[in-house]
């Protein structure tokens, strides 16, 4: 504008001075003369309104021959609809429900230890032995008992059946049998107690007790660790903000930074507590271990499916910018021709970010075009100029 005013300035000087015969401003100020001052500001209002038209003729046609003009140079993007999958990213600790310690039921010498440490065993199966102290010979000698209590009911019954005899002795000998059945069921069961079975089937992680150590039920009296690695877990805390999208059988991306491992699973399980502490509830995500490479206590990556859109909008974070009242926008590009076009700014609403990339809700359509490499330095309604690569 000022170089305007300047021109406007210079060429009416020069006229002045090529047109002697027109009065000056100086010399029309001076005649003190309202309409004639009046006139003179009219030619000269004329003056540089034709002045300014024809400047303006000018620059639109340095704008055409001139092609050595600096315009901004920027590469856009096409808006598609996309598939977005959204993932809350958390970090779990791998448990199994399965992983016990192994505690004698009854006091005694441990006998014999019939496994080894990684010893894989089968539910049931029997991993040691507890001196009975002659418990053994007690139910064999309850057992010829039960058997003498049993024919002596029997002949008892079948005589009472035919009314021979009194019903108290039959009463007797039925009352015998079946104490001597109850006695000997305790015995057999009490009896079975010295015998250290597998739980479930699984690993023996631990051997703590050697043969010929006295052992008693009671904390510290341990004999085995088992750990079954093949139903593991991982438990993790999330934020109550997702107690509605994170929920059973949503998708799971885990990851095992130790173990450079990856799986793919699902959310078996939520919580129903929220912990007041931290404001979150517990997940618990199943994992498959067919190879046992995974074990209890493990450090684990999880990234928890909580929003998908099969038609999403989306954009580079590094494109949107932020104005002074806190609103984001982008550049559309409008106008286009030649690889010439007009920067637009638009205001957007943007949803979830995942990585790199961010969801638009609002502001942009499919097919719009926007500004990518280049978005920071231009200006809204700049000319710029669309590279082809």
């Amino acid at each position: 504008m000022k170089k305007i005013y300047s021109i406007v300035f210079v060429t009416l000087v020069l006229f002045s001075c090529g047109n002697k015969k027109e009065q000056s401003v100086a010399g029309v100020i001076a005649t003190k003369n309202i309409n004639q001052i009046r006139t003179k500001k009219t030619e000269l209002d004329q003056k540089v309104q034709e002045i300014s038209n024809d400047i303006k003729k000018l620059n639109a046609q340095i704008e055409l021959l001139d092609t050595l003009k600096k315009v901004p140079l920027v590469t856009a993007i096409t808006i598609e609809k996309e598939i977005f999958t959204h993932y809350v990213e958390l970090q779990g600790n791998v448990k199994t429900k399965q992983n016990v310690l192994i505690y004698p039921e009854m006091a005694g010498t441990l006998e014999t230890v019939a496994v080894k440490e990684g010893q894989r065993v089968t539910k049931g199966q029997v991993l040691a032995n507890i001196d009975d102290g002659g418990m053994a010979q007690q139910v064999a000698q309850l057992e010829t008992t039960l058997a003498l209590a049993k024919t002596t009911y029997e002949r008892q019954k079948r005589l009472w059946d035919q009314k021979i005899g009194s019903e108290i002795q039959f009463l007797q000998t039925k009352t015998n049998f079946e104490a001597s059945q109850n006695q000997l069921a305790q015995l057999k069961k009490q009896l079975d107690k010295s015998t250290i079975r597998a739980p479930f089937s699984g690993v023996i992680d631990d051997v703590i007790k050697d043969e010929g150590t006295v052992v008693a039920p009671g904390p510290g009296a341990e004999v085995f660790r088992i750990v079954n690695l093949s139903n593991m877990f991982i438990e993790a805390d999330v934020p109550e903000t997702y107690i509605k999208s994170v929920v059973p059988g949503k998708t799971v991306k885990i990851e095992f930074p130790i173990l450079d491992k990856k799986l793919d699973t699902e959310v078996r399980q939520t919580g129903n507590f929220i912990n007041p502490a931290n404001r979150t509830f517990k997940v618990e995500v199943g994992v498959p271990n067919q190879d046992r490479s995974i074990k209890p206590n493990l450090t684990a990556k999880l990234k928890i499916n909580d929003y998908t859109s099969t038609e999403a909008i989306l954009i580079p974070q590094s494109i949107i910018s932020e104005n002074a009242e806190g609103k984001q926008y982008v550049y559309k590009i409008t106008g286009i021709r030649n690889n010439i076009g007009t920067a637009k700014q638009v205001v957007v609403k943007t949803g979830k970010t995942q990585g790199d990339v961010i969801e638009i809700l609002e502001g942009i359509a499919v097919g719009d075009q926007l500004i990518k490499a280049g978005a920071r330095s231009v200006k809204d309604g700049q000319e710029i100029k669309i590279s082809k690569s």
